[in-house]
């Protein structure tokens, strides 16, 4: 396997199962459905959770009620995908630009290292704002239960030489404003990046 990559296929292959859209404004699939039972559909909700974003403000579920937003997985450290990672979603950042219902959240999975004053000092170096892009403390169990259970991406901790001390997927998230995750996007790929840019705007219209 290699280092700190999973191939996003094989979530989409094993992590979820997919149905059509049958919005008229949009085309983009549901991921992560729970049952259908005759026309009625359930989908993985996202779980209750109490983190710190990078000022040390409470970041909770209920500050993404009612919000588009991109996930992702990351650690400060990382030598591996974590900085192509990062600079892709600036591009997301910079392309979709200021949106009061749209947000980036960048979870640490290295929650030991990574203090709120060590994410604080990270999106000051990238030079963006706390409104559009949030990076998020949680303790360890809570963060890998939640990035296991709903958003479908892989993360453990890894002692071979070049990880970093951890393994972990290069998948941003895509969720609307009703907290359903409507796309999966390789981060590690700059052909991903208008993809997901065109695929946000849908959501927002």
């Amino acid at each position: 396997m290699a280092i700190n990559r999973l191939p996003i296929n094989y979530w989409l292959l094993t992590c979820a199962w997919v149905v059509a859209s049958c919005s008229s404004h949009s085309t983009l699939p549901f991921y992560g459905i729970e049952t259908i039972e005759g026309a009625d559909t359930t989908f993985r909700e996202l779980p209750d959770f109490s983190f710190l974003d990078q000022d040390g403000q409470p970041f909770t579920h209920e500050t993404l009620k009612g919000k588009v937003y991109v996930a992702d997985f990351f650690f400060v450290s990382c030598p591996t995908i974590c900085p192509v990672m990062t600079k892709h979603l600036k591009e997301v950042y910079d392309k979709v630009g200021p949106e009061p219902n749209f947000l980036l959240v960048s979870h640490t999975i290295d929650p030991r290292h990574d203090t709120v004053e060590a994410l604080r000092d990270y999106a000051e170096r990238l030079g963006v704002s706390k409104d559009r892009w949030r990076f998020v403390w949680g303790h360890k169990d809570a963060v890998y239960h939640m990035g296991h259970s709903f958003y479908m991406a892989s993360m453990q901790e890894d002692g071979s030489e070049g990880s970093g001390g951890y393994l972990h997927s290069g998948s941003f998230i895509l969720v609307d404003a009703h907290g359903r995750i409507r796309g999966l996007y390789d981060g590690t790929q700059a052909r991903e990046v208008p993809r997901l840019v065109a695929d946000i705007h849908k959501l927002l219209r």
